[in-house]
């Protein structure tokens, strides 16, 4: 056998490199569904007031992807974009709560059904 190619670090891969860095953080997909996604908050979101801070002023807002836009027309063509799509897509599911990371650790307890055959059989052959 020959030698091994080494493994790759992702050194160039600009969207790898970013999504390290913490000033580029983003919302999680839990966040944006337990906080954002709740109809006071989404009603908040999108009707900000003026921040010459932020992109567009904080009017177009993107309460899905957590992603200020600079004008209407940005916000409406990104929402039509294979991005947004996507990020739909990943917040239909449900979120990962810490009840199933303990379950996952061996730390839940196990739900179990209550035998419900074995007392009906236990029954018929008492009779």
């Amino acid at each position: 056998m020959g030698r091994l190619r080494r493994s790759r670090t992702h050194k160039a891969q600009r969207d790898t490199h970013r999504a390290s860095r913490t000033r580029a953080r983003t919302k999680d997909l839990d966040q944006i569904q337990l906080i954002d996604m709740d109809p006071k908050n989404r009603a908040k979101l999108e009707a900000q007031p003026l921040d010459l801070e932020k992109p567009g002023l904080a009017q177009h807002y993107c309460v899905e992807c957590a992603k200020y836009f600079e004008t209407d027309s940005a916000l409406g063509s990104h929402r039509r974009a294979k991005v947004h799509k996507r990020r739909l897509k990943q917040l239909q599911e449900p979120a990962y709560t810490i009840e199933e990371s303990e379950r996952a650790a061996g730390l839940g307890r196990e739900l179990r059904r209550p035998n419900v055959a074995l007392h009906d059989t236990m029954a018929t052959s008492a009779e």
